[in-house]
């Protein structure tokens, strides 16, 4: 294992260790001085109970400890720690996807999200990993009626190193995202990053905020890549998964950011995502500073679910 890969299962494994008390625990004591050549059904249901629990979600949840029992006769499974690699390459399998996240020269990412999931620090995290690349980058400010959301990103836009395009509160969005695509060019920026606003209360006034944002990048923008990313808070479990559903229904997401998956016990939301609605994990959040984002690695996620 390469020291990346060391150092991304060592933080994974951190960050996910309240979900994983939550779900390794329960699984380690149903599966203690178990007999496997005589599973039972109610080892399998608990099992299954303690997937929910961390959010996994019922239906994977039960598809998860099928693929389980069937891989248990096959492969003559006869250790706990058999069992928990089987779990966790079945999870692995469900979150993997065929596609690399990469952002050319030049590229255009819409952050959505309803306010309050860490939407801001998301973009000073991302501003940061990126121009650690050695890219350039611009932050749009394009919540512009959230009070002090343009001041909080100017704060951390300068903390990440990264310029800012901002105007006045209750400035209208399509504007400020109009202004920083001309900046982008006229500085030959690597990557534009835009807020937007998260009012979810009004779900027409935002689809068409974020239409009209939409029909800007394809007017003044056409050459930059475009990538959507919806920022889920993790700790709101099933929440989380409601949210995401009403901002596909709304806008083309491209990819998930979930934050918060140190302070949470529900990071098992993650499976539901990419599972029922089809949306890959992108980045997780595994702290507060400017370094605690870290790219989704599905492999490294689920062992660090079950093994730490």
């Amino acid at each position: 294992m390469s020291e990346e890969k060391k150092g991304f299962f060592g933080r994974i494994a951190q960050g996910l260790s309240k979900t994983r008390k939550n779900i390794s625990d329960s699984i380690g004591s149903v599966l203690k001085n178990v007999n496997f050549s005589k599973l039972d059904e109610d080892v399998y249901d608990e099992l299954t109970e303690a997937l929910i629990l961390a959010d996994i979600g019922a239906r994977t949840a039960d598809e998860i400890i099928e693929a389980l029992r069937k891989g248990v006769k096959e492969n003559k499974v006869k250790t706990a720690e058999d069992a928990r690699e089987l779990l966790a390459s079945e999870i692995s399998a469900i979150l993997r996807t065929e596609d690399a996240f990469e952002l050319p020269s030049p590229s255009i990412v819409l952050i959505v999200g309803v306010n309050g999931v860490g939407k801001t620090t998301s973009i000073g995290k991302l501003s940061a990993r990126f121009i650690a690349d050695g890219k350039k980058v611009i932050v749009a400010a394009g919540d512009t009626f959230r009070a002090a959301a343009i001041d909080q990103l100017e704060v951390w836009a300068e903390r990440a190193g990264a310029q800012i395009v901002r105007q006045q509160e209750n400035s209208d969005p399509g504007a400020v995202i109009f202004d920083a695509i001309r900046a982008a060019v006229a500085r030959n920026t690597d990557i534009l990053i835009c807020d937007t606003a998260g009012r979810l209360q009004n779900k027409q006034n935002l689809m068409e905020e974020l239409r009209k944002i939409s029909k800007i990048i394809d007017r003044e923008y056409p050459q930059a890549r475009r990538e959507v990313l919806l920022v889920l808070d993790g700790t709101t479990g099933q929440n989380a998964l409601s949210q995401a559903a009403v901002f596909k229904e709304i806008t083309k997401v491209t990819g998930v950011i979930l934050t918060k998956l140190d302070g949470t016990a529900k990071g098992g939301i993650i499976v539901p995502i990419k599972r029922d609605l089809g949306l890959p994990v992108r980045f997780v959040c595994v702290g507060e500073g400017l370094g605690d984002i870290l790219p989704f690695d599905a492999e490294e996620f689920a062992k660090g679910l079950f093994m730490g």
